[in-house]
């Protein structure tokens, strides 16, 4: 996700931890695993998180995934996503959101 959509949700209130503030990119396992174990939902581009979560039947926390959104889009994105899936993301559903459609993939799913 795009740093400054990150800034603004951070601003709404948001506890935020961007990969890009990390030193390094520690890799896809550990941002996963960072996320579950501080309960966070993870927001991304990228569908191999999802892939991870439903190959390893692993309990977490939430993935929201946008595709096709430009970088200045994300923040007013997630936003709307958020307000509306917040339940959904908190119980391990992965919301998919692209232009026009939003998919919900519920824990019970996978």
């Amino acid at each position: 996700m795009w740093r400054p959509a990150g800034d603004v949700l951070a601003v709404d209130g948001h506890d935020v931890v961007a990969v890009a503030d990390l030193p390094s990119d520690p890799g896809d396992e550990a941002i996963l695993a960072r996320a579950i174990s501080e309960r966070r939902t993870l927001i991304t581009q990228d569908k191999d998180f999802g892939e991870m979560v439903v190959r390893g039947a692993r309990k977490h926390f939430g993935i929201l995934r946008l595709v096709g959104f430009s970088s200045r889009r994300q923040a007013g994105v997630c936003r709307l996503a958020l307000a509306h899936y917040e339940r959904e993301l908190i119980e391990g559903a992965i919301v998919t959101v692209e232009p026009g459609r939003v998919r919900v993939r519920l824990e019970s799913a996978s």
